[in-house]
């Protein structure tokens, strides 16, 4: 027995067959575009198509809500065998037709459809065809037209890894919220992306929180806990309230930095840290860390104006002083790169949104920042130990070096090489011969005299071991320059490529740990080993590198294999057991 709306199809149908009879418009004009006419294997490309409906027609969407109604699909084939992500659909539209209970969901005027394209590693040099099919089912307000199809084909070509690519049709891709997920970094930048872009604000917020507080984890911030409590443990008289304000200023100030990070991100894409290889921040940080420890050798105390004193009821120093150390110490952290750093950087670029940048990274600051906030708590309380006095102010001067030594360590990458290497350890013997000889603030009480003899001798030795003149056991690596990478490929070897800045402390870390390890030195004979200094970022010959190799931070380190193929992207710090792994892995 047939159904009402089993009759309303069969003559939807019927008046469908007969539209055909005699009908000559063109009812769709399709056109597809590339965001690169040229690519390297295993990159991403971006793919469009541009659908033009006639005026008194609408076609089916991805979904039309009816089981009978045909939807719009796009496929994308080629004979480059790539690898379709997912495809981005337009908005539709909900309209009311006498044949379906329910509305039904349509396109009509002007839409574009976009796709993620994976061009597969091991893609040869050519060009080769991508066909766009776009399957549909055009109707009017009265009668629709059999199912049809509409084709189109665009070439594009795969060229080695030293060929310059160049975006194209930006003005059609900037319309769509396609991110570009590297592939090249073993999946993390795409999970991170993909979770993000998956996930609604508020989910993506907490993603990023937590990837703040796993931060904490990387050797970059170590350098944070001891300015932390040498700055709050003279802040407070041991109110909980005070120290709590302090606590939440310096958070903020870190997450206004990384805010700033995220927005510069968001309109440029720039390599996180750049600020760093700029000569004025440098001086500029490293002036701030002058000024917080003269604050600790009693030249003056961060405090409010007197009328706003009064107004505040009474509020006492550490307010300014506190927000603007969390300014200038989340430039500290900010060299701490790592998967999940890369790939929310690389997101927020592509989407070029500011406000998303700048709440991204207030809240991946913010979970940054959330263990120094009880950190401050703790620190602050020192004032508040049994038999506090002289000793105190001996504990500040200690922390006051500290700062003066993190101005230093800024500075390094202004100085010559020759004199770099040397700096901050002939700066740790002077600083331990002065706490011990002449600074006496504290020697009354003998176990505090005590802990100054033990950290000066600490001192010491640790310059001693930097100093000393031992054997560099490192790979034979090469200074990057076009004519090395490009002989490599054209002899077919096998490459590693480290991309530094003398500012990251993290690459400094594979230097020590990683490179010099002997089983990684032996087994780096079987590559040309490249070394890449990103120190001066906005000059116009590391841009290029830059934008080359797309870098997005620092440590970044390439395993090539023999066919020219990036294998393996490393963003962050790897023991030598993995590293010696992924290397024994490239063919």
């Amino acid at each position: 027995m047939f159904s009402i709306k089993t009759v309303f199809l069969f003559i939807f149908l019927q008046s469908a067959a007969f539209a055909q009879f005699g009908f000559d418009q063109e009812i769709l004009i399709v056109n597809s575009f590339l965001s690169f006419e040229k690519v390297h294997p295993k990159s991403e490309l971006k793919a469009a198509i541009k659908v033009d409906i006639s005026g008194e027609w609408h076609i089916n969407s991805n979904k039309p809500n009816e089981d009978f109604l045909i939807p719009t699909v796009l496929e994308i084939t080629s004979d480059l065998n790539i690898e379709v992500g997912s495809i981005q659909y337009p908005s539709a539209k909900n309209l009311n037709f006498s044949f379906s209970d329910n509305p039904v969901s349509v396109f009509d005027g002007d839409i574009l459809i976009g796709a993620k394209l994976l061009i597969p590693a091991d893609a040869e040099e050519g060009k080769y065809n991508i066909i766009f099919t776009l399957n549909y089912q055009a109707c009017n307000d009265v009668s629709c037209l059999p199912p049809n199809i509409i084709k189109d084909t665009l070439e594009v070509e795969v060229v080695n890894l030293q060929t310059q690519i160049v975006e194209v049709n930006s003005e059609i891709f900037s319309q769509l919220d396609l991110a570009y997920y590297s592939s090249d970094t073993g999946g993390d930048e795409k999970s991170i992306a993909g979770r993000l872009e998956e996930s609604g604000l508020l989910l993506s917020i907490i993603l990023v929180f937590i990837g703040g507080l796993a931060l904490n984890l990387t050797p970059c911030v170590y350098p944070l806990i001891p300015i932390t409590i040498g700055y709050f443990g003279g802040q407070s008289e041991g109110s909980t309230g005070k120290l709590f304000l302090l606590g939440i200023l310096y958070v903020l100030g870190m997450a206004l930095t990384y805010s700033v990070i995220g927005v510069i991100t968001a309109l440029s894409g720039a390599v996180f840290g750049a600020l760093l290889q700029n000569p004025l921040v440098i001086i500029a940080i490293a002036a701030v860390f002058v000024v917080l420890s003269l604050s600790m050798f009693g030249f003056y105390e961060f405090k409010l104006p007197d009328s706003l004193v009064m107004k505040a009821g009474g509020a006492r120093s550490g307010v300014f002083g506190a927000f603007f150390m969390g300014l200038t110490l989340g430039i500290v952290a900010a060299p701490c790169i790592g998967p999940f750093v890369v790939g929310l950087l690389t997101y927020v670029a592509a989407k070029a949104d500011v406000f998303y940048g700048f709440i991204m990274f207030f809240f991946l600051a913010v979970g940054l920042g959330t263990p120094y906030l009880f950190l401050a708590l703790f620190s602050g309380k020192i004032k508040s130990l049994p038999r506090a006095g002289l000793w105190m102010e001996g504990v500040k001067h200690i922390f006051g070096f500290i700062l003066l030594g993190m101005a230093l360590y800024f500075l390094l990458p202004l100085l010559p090489k020759e004199a770099s290497s040397f700096t901050l350890p002939v700066f740790m013997v002077i600083t331990a011969i002065y706490l011990f000889f002449f600074d006496k603030t504290g020697n009354e009480v003998k176990g505090f005299k005590i802990f100054k003899f033990a950290f000066s001798i600490l001192l010491i030795s640790i310059a001693s071991y930097f100093l000393y003149p031992g054997e560099e056991n490192s790979p034979d690596w090469q200074k990057y320059s076009d004519r090395v990478y490009d002989e490599a490929l054209e002899n077919r070897s096998k490459i590693i490529i480290d991309f530094y800045a003398d500012w990251c402390i993290p690459c400094k870390e594979l230097d020590a740990l990683t490179f010099s390890d002997e089983r990684v030195i032996a087994q780096s004979k079987e590559f040309v080993n490249i070394k890449v200094d990103m120190t001066k970022t906005m000059s116009d010959e590391t841009e290029r590198i830059r934008n080359k190799f797309n870098i997005v931070g620092m440590p970044t380190v390439l395993i090539i294999d023999s066919n020219g193929a990036e294998i393996h992207r490393l963003t962050g710090f790897v023991n030598a057991d993995e590293f010696l792994k992924l290397m024994q892995s490239t063919k």
